[in-house]
């Protein structure tokens, strides 16, 4: 048994490089952000996948799921931050869609993941 079954995960592997993605771009975001927009978004892409490893680290379904949920909860926050992040014009509408793109994938998944979790117990997720 793999006991780091979430490595194998396409939806850890997309939130990855999702969060890759988003923090290449806070690097080009003016220096007085430095400690709020980009701070904020670094925090949020990072913990999308984390949660996702974090809730294969439980061991109840429901547990599981509830970080599962915690992920998609960071991903709104991104897409949030981003929003207000093309409206100062620190990103393009060409990054902006990029990224929007793999948030629309990756939520798609998460919410999938969950709903297997939810359904199937841990039966199939060990």
């Amino acid at each position: 048994m793999e006991s780091f079954y979430f490595r194998k995960l396409d939806v850890y592997q997309n939130a990855k490089k999702m969060s890759r993605y988003v923090c290449s771009l806070v690097k080009n975001f003016p220096a007085d952000e430095r400690f709020g927009l980009c701070s904020q978004l670094r925090r949020a892409a990072m913990s999308v996948p984390i949660n996702i490893a974090e809730g294969f680290g439980r061991f109840s379904s429901k547990e599981k799921a509830h970080f599962i949920e915690i992920a998609f909860g960071s991903l709104t926050e991104i897409l949030c931050e981003l929003e207000l992040s093309l409206d100062e014009k620190y990103i393009t509408n060409e990054e902006f869609d990029e990224a929007e793109n793999q948030i629309i994938v990756i939520s798609k998944q998460l919410s999938r993941l969950r709903s297997s979790i939810v359904s199937n117990g841990d039966s199939n997720l060990k």
